[in-house]
């Protein structure tokens, strides 16, 4: 993966985390966070990477996922919360701007 493919995924992950922050109940479905981080934040995302942003978010544990049959849906963990809010670190997550 080049640096900048690299800074794409970081940013959108971040993305994510956002989106799940403001999201009432700190829950929502894969389709929904792909359409918010676009029009949001910007990210032209496929599904694809959407889903596979929220199984390596799943994995370091700042949400969890689980499937409705077709739908993936990803909920914020209080690690993610952090992650969102600056106040912890995480390889692979871009660090919030103040």
């Amino acid at each position: 993966m080049s640096s900048f493919q690299q800074a794409l995924a970081e940013d959108r992950r971040l993305s994510l985390l956002l989106v799940l922050a403001q999201t009432p109940g700190y829950s929502t479905n894969a389709f929904l966070l792909r359409d918010a981080v676009d029009s949001i934040y910007g990210h032209s995302a496929s599904n694809d990477q959407v889903k596979t942003d929220i199984a390596w978010l799943s994995e370091q544990g700042l949400v969890t996922a689980r499937t409705a049959g077709d739908v993936t849906i990803a909920t914020m963990t209080a690690r993610g919360a952090d992650v969102a809010a600056g106040r912890a670190t995480v390889p692979g997550v871009k660090r919030p701007t103040p």
